[in-house]
């Protein structure tokens, strides 16, 4: 039997990760110069939530840091704080650490205090409030806890019931506690509306944080409860008569209900010391009589009632440490949803809340299962379209009507299963973002990063095996690619150098960009190095491209010197490596002086593909069909010769080169003539384009790709294989690098070859 703690912690820990990403969010608005009160109470509940997830599990180290944090913070949203940019890379340290401790905390390990004290020890100096933290988390309220029969053996408070039971049905009962004297506080009333309860918030939460203000006293009433055969489930019948003494303004008690504003009706009025009477409300109507704070302006947050979904976490006392109830915990997700939306508030109305859209978690195991499945399934249908059309019936048969119905409802099925298995490579961004900070300190360089489609989706296998190369490729653009905050200067630029991350879709793949506004590739330079190494001669004659394409090689570095990031050899030729791995490629554009730009082409997915079944040579390949740009039979006038060798096509005014595929391959030798026969055109990422000579097109269908690393390693100009409908295995080309690699030639040197023309 699982341990249901056991499942709430992981769910906690899952929740942690997107508060994380929210906090990334907030951080980088105000790093853009957005000071909106808004943006910096994301980045305030962001560390709230997570300081208080972590109190119910008892997670010590985790609450100590985030709570340093979410003061220095409360600091900036009081107002008497103002973060200028060496305090916010301050922050996304902190943001940084706070990310370590959560994964520390999920996965048992230890991180040693001698790597945050630094940080906190700043982060204290800096905003001028250094504190003593054991004593505020050791602080235990005076009055009350809302926890039923927990540790404290204090009674049960009538008509409050702990979480998962019922509440009284006894009349209003003032809870008679010892009250400590105080100078001023106030009376609260508050009757959630129907809407509060569907958000899913729950008002014990409320009074939780209320508590914390000041000693408490909680009146429940309960005479609106019907009869049990009258009882709405889906109605609010209770309201409460708060009492709490506190120094804190009124503006700290309207913060307590923040998150519900619109969704309760609330009355704040200054407490009359001189009387202990609790006014009690019947109803609304006898709520809304009350009077209201005159020399106060209402509190209106500027965010929709779809947003304030969240729920304040309690302050972690010694008590609220425990684990307790899965329901204590759930508390996190709610707020999740609402600091999520608040990233990017649409524009709503209070009168027309929304509810946010209902999601679940599934295991990946779970889903890798049904990409696999879904995978036979596209297979089986390949297998019943060879059998029908073996068997020879008619187009407009029952059965061949019924197999084009189950082809599409295949596809359908595939294009969802994808869809569950692709995320947004935002949270990889993210972590990028880190690498920038982090290699640019050791450098002692300024550099910032910008981000440009973030919400590109992307297949989650994708985005996990792209860390490792986009983490080498940042750091080459920050050690190598950017100059110095004195060079930059020296040639008219900003110290602060810039490094850009851009994710799109194009032709069915998703194009990821690293670029810099550097200095670029110092192309001789490289030549001389790659002479030194004796990787090259020195009577080598190279293009631009070819220089570039050095970079890749193993053992190559420009660096003078080993440093913490670079000067040992290894780097791009591991990205290079692990793209290709991908079934993608990379390629480079410098301009000395302007800055450098890698570009990575991937399949959207690695599970399934369209691709175009050819014939060549008495075998069978499959090209993918985002690579072709249109099929052609041609003609005499269509084929130019082009040296002993080779042929080029005549297409629209232009000329690209003829490549036979079946040459290329092994399979044959180049045909002694090509009129009459198949060419596909094939477009490039860079815009070149090729025609590959084929003896026959068979057909265009949904492929399921099988890997050939795995045993065979990689092999130039084959991407993977699928198997086909009639059991038969075919290659899967890979156009663009079999292009590449082409020795272009398409007829027997000093053969008689017609010429057009």
């Amino acid at each position: 039997m699982s341990d249901p703690m056991a499942e709430i912690r992981a769910s906690f820990f899952i929740e942690c990760e997107e508060l994380l990403e929210s906090l990334q969010d907030g951080l980088i608005l105000m790093e853009n110069g957005d000071s909106d009160s808004e943006t910096i109470n994301v980045v305030f509940r962001a560390v709230h939530s997570i300081k208080g997830g972590a109190g119910a599990f008892g997670l010590d180290e985790l609450v100590k840091f985030a709570h340093r944090f979410e003061t220095a913070m409360d600091e900036v949203r009081a107002g008497r704080f103002t973060p200028d940019a060496g305090a916010i890379r301050l922050f996304f340290s902190c943001a940084d650490l706070l990310g370590d401790l959560v994964r520390a905390a999920r996965d048992d390990i230890t991180i040693s205090q001698e790597k945050t004290s630094p940080v906190l020890n700043e982060l204290d100096k800096l905003v001028g409030c250094e504190e003593q933290i054991e004593e505020e988390l050791d602080f235990t309220p005076a009055v009350l806890s809302l926890d039923m029969g927990d540790a404290l053996g204090l009674p049960d408070i009538p008509g409050l019931a702990p979480l998962g039971g019922f509440p009284s049905l006894e009349n209003t009962e003032e809870v008679a506690l010892p009250l400590a004297a105080a100078p001023k506080g106030f009376n609260i009333h508050f009757k959630p509306d129907i809407s509060l309860y569907a958000s899913g918030n729950e008002p014990l939460y409320l009074l939780r944080a209320l508590r914390d203000l000041g000693d408490l006293v909680v009146s429940c009433n309960t005479k609106r409860i019907p009869t049990l055969d009258t009882l709405d489930p889906d109605e609010g019948y209770l309201s409460w008569q708060l009492k709490v003494l506190t120094e804190e303004p009124v503006e700290a008690v309207r913060e307590v209900f923040e998150f519900v504003d619109g969704l309760c009706t609330l009355q704040i009025t200054p407490l009359d010391t001189s009387s202990n009477d609790l006014q009690t409300s019947e109803d609304s109507a006898q709520a809304e009589s009350l009077p209201t704070l005159v020399d106060q302006p209402e509190f209106k947050p500027p965010q929709s009632a779809s947003t304030q979904a969240a729920l304040p976490v309690e302050k972690v006392t010694k008590e609220s440490a425990k684990p307790k109830t899965s329901a204590e915990v759930s508390a996190v997700t709610s707020e999740t949803e609402a600091l999520k939306q608040q990233a990017a508030p649409p524009a709503k109305t209070a009168s027309s809340p929304t509810q946010p859209r209902a999601t679940v978690r599934v295991d990946l195991e779970r889903v890798d299962r049904l990409v696999n499945l879904v995978g036979e399934l596209v297979i089986n249908q390949a297998m019943l379209s060879q059998s029908v059309a073996e068997a020879g019936l008619a187009p407009n048969s029952p059965v061949s009507t019924g197999l084009e119905e189950f082809l599409q409802l295949t596809r359908d099925i595939q294009e969802s299963v994808m869809m569950i298995r692709a995320q947004p490579i935002k949270s990889l961004f993210q972590r990028m973002g880190r690498i920038v900070r982090e290699s640019s300190a050791s450098v002692g360089k300024q550099v910032r990063l910008h981000t440009l489609g973030e919400n590109t989706e992307v297949d989650k296998t994708v985005i996990e095996r792209l860390a490792d190369p986009l983490t080498h490729m940042i750091r080459n653009a920050v050690d190598h690619g950017l100059e110095s905050p004195e060079k930059r200067e020296a040639a008219g630029k900003t110290p602060e150098g810039s490094v850009t991350m851009t994710a799109q879709h194009r032709s069915g793949r998703i194009l990821i960009e690293v670029s810099d506004d550097g200095a670029g590739i110092n192309r001789e330079r490289v030549r001389e190095k790659a002479i030194e190494k004796n990787l090259i001669t020195e009577d080598m004659q190279l293009t631009d491209a070819d220089i570039d394409g050095l970079l890749f090689m193993p053992g190559f570095s420009t660096a003078s010197e080993i440093s913490n990031l670079s000067g040992r050899g290894v780097g791009m030729d591991v990205v290079k490596s692990s793209i290709q791995s991908l079934g993608g490629r990379i390629t480079i554009s410098s301009v000395e002086g302007e800055g450098t730009t890698f570009s990575i082409s991937l399949p959207l997915t690695l599970a399934v593909l369209d691709g175009m079944v050819v014939r060549v040579g008495g075998e069978t390949l499959v090209v993918p069909l985002n690579a072709i740009l249109e099929t052609l039979t041609l003609t005499n006038d269509d084929l130019k010769a082009l040296g002993p060798e080779t042929h080029v096509v005549q297409i629209r005014g232009g000329f690209v080169p003829l490549l036979d595929l079946g040459a290329e391959l092994g399979y044959r030798a180049p045909q002694e003539s090509y009129v009459g026969g198949i060419v596909l055109l094939i477009g490039q990422e860079d815009g070149n384009r090729a025609a590959l000579a084929v003896d026959a097109i068979e057909d265009q269908r949904q492929v399921v790709i099988k890997g050939l690393e795995g045993s065979y390693g990689r092999v130039p100009g084959i991407a993977a294989a699928t198997i086909l409908g009639d059991g038969q295995i075919a290659l899967i080309l890979d156009p663009t690098d079999l292009v590449s690699q082409a020795t272009g030639k398409t007829k027997k040197r000093n053969a008689p070859v017609p010429i057009a023309g």
